[in-house]
């Protein structure tokens, strides 16, 4: 049986690859592919009277398989079915990383999983507030109401979007440039920052079209997003290039630290560098671009 470590709520995670936990032949080797994070689906990948026949894919492969450093969640039933509180057993005595709340509307429907997922550690002899969470929004309540769900439990590390889901409720389609889904995505990026979690994007269905996909994801790169979900091994690489600081972002970073380390140390707290006005906040995003820097493995400074 394999023991991962404790869930970390805050990794890096540029890449939520989706895969069916019905398919041991798949899941098995999901780490080889080099995501960040590996969504192991029990919801719309598999059909209704198979079920049963995944959650034991699924417990044998979390029991069985070395996944690395590569974080596991799985995306449960939806609250409106009869088969989500045995994934959540599932989930838990196989030790995953984290669920995906799938179609999370509102606080409670985050309250509700993470009653049963504390149960499920007793039952099980987990270690209680192992089992991380993380809520899809999937509607226009869902997202109205994405501040109150990302507060609702210190287990949630996230939020992402549902781009079909979303799209079908709201009657359009996708759109070039993604006009039909800018609001949403600004407004759920809002309260994920707001509430100090990580923000992620929906996955892009069009394997063929390279163009639309990667200008989605530099988009979604520049609207402050943390990752992408992606449903195929080869829309990884172009991800992790994109969401990992630019040699040109690192140096600034770098040279905005030492200069606010000098500065520092004279009493000045607003001054210029490179002709720009800073101060503390500026400091702040450095940093944070040195640790993105170092986590993705681009760094190669000494800060």
């Amino acid at each position: 049986m394999i023991k991962r470590p404790k869930p970390q709520k805050f990794r890096l995670r540029r890449t939520m690859m989706f895969m069916n936990a019905q398919k041991p032949g798949l899941i098995k080797d999901a780490y080889i592919y080099g995501a960040d994070s590996i969504i192991l689906d029990l919801e719309d990948a598999v059909a209704e009277n198979q079920k049963d026949a995944a959650r034991f894919s699924l417990y044998q492969a979390l029991q069985n398989v070395d996944y690395g450093d590569t974080e596991v969640i799985v995306r449960i039933n939806g609250l409106d079915t009869p088969h989500w509180q045995e994934d959540i057993r599932c989930v838990v005595a196989g030790g995953a990383d984290g669920i995906r709340i799938a179609k999370c509307e509102s606080a409670q429907d985050v309250l509700t999983v993470e009653e049963h997922v504390l149960a499920a550690e007793r039952e099980f002899g987990v270690e209680e507030g192992r089992t991380l969470l993380m809520a899809a929004l999937e509607s226009p309540k869902g997202i109205l109401n994405a501040y109150k769900i990302v507060t609702a439990s210190d287990r949630m590390f996230g939020c992402a979007i549902s781009g079909g889901d979303f799209r079908k409720s709201m009657h359009v389609q996708i759109e070039e440039g993604g006009i039909e889904m800018l609001s949403a995505r600004g407004q759920m990026l809002l309260a994920a920052r707001a509430a100090g979690v990580q923000c992620f994007d929906t996955m892009f269905p069009y394997l063929d079209d390279t163009e639309g996909f990667q200008a989605e994801v530099i988009q979604n790169r520049k609207m402050g997003f943390d990752g992408k979900s992606v449903i195929n091994p080869k829309q990884i690489r172009f991800v992790h290039e994109t969401f990992a600081p630019t040699p040109k972002e690192i140096a600034y970073a770098e040279k905005l630290i030492r200069s606010f380390n000098e500065q520092a140390e004279s009493g000045v707290g607003v001054y210029t560098v490179d002709g720009k006005m800073v101060d503390i906040p500026f400091f702040e995003d450095a940093r944070r671009v040195i640790a993105l820097a170092k986590a993705c493995g681009v760094y190669k400074g000494d800060l």
